[in-house]
């Protein structure tokens, strides 16, 4: 492989890591908005609403970014990946969008008074479905079943399976720990101590279903597995473990900002090494990234831009997430 190749792979990991860090935290946000209960459960879903805010919609620019160095970087993977994937990422694509509709409703619903009950359903549902079908399909990508040449004959065989089913609840649970850590820095009181109680056993959860999925990947993708018990990828896997354990410890002694840095850690260092067992391949078996990737002048125009890109997106993001971070309403209204 060459450096060209090496460093847009790198591109594409920073993409998926990113995605998952602050759209991941999104997504869990609705995840516990359905899953909100006690005494509090008005004011802890209020106060996911208004973390969420109004910039919610700007992290799906990772999704975005992926998706460009995919279709730039490597074209001969991004054909079979996106027609043996079409049936989970439109369901991903559908849920992304009924998801922004609902929020949008769901505020202009609360500033006219009108219960949208509906609306906060379709809100939770779609939070809960669009990170398990992207779940689905980047493990489906670890099987070795999604072939060059598509089969259409394979049906939903080549991307449903034991391993991804749990790799669809992983993308679930990633998505459902963050949030309730995060929260916890944003949050006092009694709402604090709910968001760590929920925190702790999301890590517990995320913890149990991403060991589950070792057997499975044994049986569904020997080597995917093979790579993954091995070298760097088993060092990813320990080092997202005592990350893990450490969020788990943080939260445990109440230190919230120590927590929030290892569970975006826990979820970085998950995501490399499932990328790090992928290695050096774009589909498992079927392609490499050497074979998937664009001619060299393509490649080097894409790596020139891509810093300026990022002197630009950086900066603004920080200034849009300070502008307007959302805080709780102490005047609460109806719930919706």
């Amino acid at each position: 492989m060459s450096i060209l190749e090496f460093l847009a792979a790198s591109a594409l990991l920073l993409g998926l890591v990113m995605y998952a860090v602050f759209a991941g935290a999104d997504f869990g946000g609705g995840i516990w908005t359905a899953l909100a209960s006690g005494p509090r459960a008005r004011e802890q879903r209020e106060a996911l609403f208004h973390a969420i805010g109004p910039v919610w919609e700007t992290n799906h620019v990772w999704l975005i970014f992926v998706v460009v160095v995919l279709f730039t970087a490597f074209p001969k993977g991004f054909a079979p990946l996106f027609t043996a994937l079409l049936t989970p990422l439109v369901i991903a694509l559908v849920g992304i969008n009924l998801r922004g509709a609902a929020f949008a409703f769901r505020h202009y619903g609360r500033e006219t008074g009108r219960d949208v009950p509906l609306i906060a359903r379709t809100f939770e549902i779609s939070s809960v479905l669009t990170p398990f079908a992207l779940g689905v399909a980047v493990t489906a990508t670890a099987t070795g079943r999604i072939t060059v040449h598509y089969a259409a004959e394979a049906g939903a065989t080549q991307w449903l399976t034991p391993f991804t089913v749990v790799g669809g609840v992983t993308g679930m649970a990633i998505c459902a720990y963050l949030a309730p850590i995060y929260m916890t820095v944003r949050t006092t009181g009694g709402l604090q101590e709910d968001f760590r109680r929920y925190g702790m056993i999301a890590g517990l959860v995320l913890g149990m279903v991403t060991a589950a999925a070792i057997p499975l990947a044994r049986a569904d993708a020997p080597l995917f597995a093979s790579r993954l018990l091995g070298g760097w990828p088993l060092a990813c896997v320990a080092l997202a473990v005592v990350a893990g354990s450490t969020t788990e410890t943080m939260l445990w002694r109440r230190r919230y900002l120590l927590g929030q840095i290892s569970a975006a850690a826990t979820v970085t260092l998950t995501i490399a090494g499932f990328c790090a067992a992928m290695f050096p391949d774009l589909l498992t078996g079927q392609l490499s990234l050497s074979a998937a990737a664009a001619p060299r002048s393509t490649l080097i125009a894409f790596l020139s831009v891509l810093p300026f890109g990022i002197v630009v997106l950086a900066p603004s993001l920080i200034l849009l997430y300070r502008v307007f971070r959302g805080q709780p309403d102490p005047q609460l209204g109806p719930e919706l």
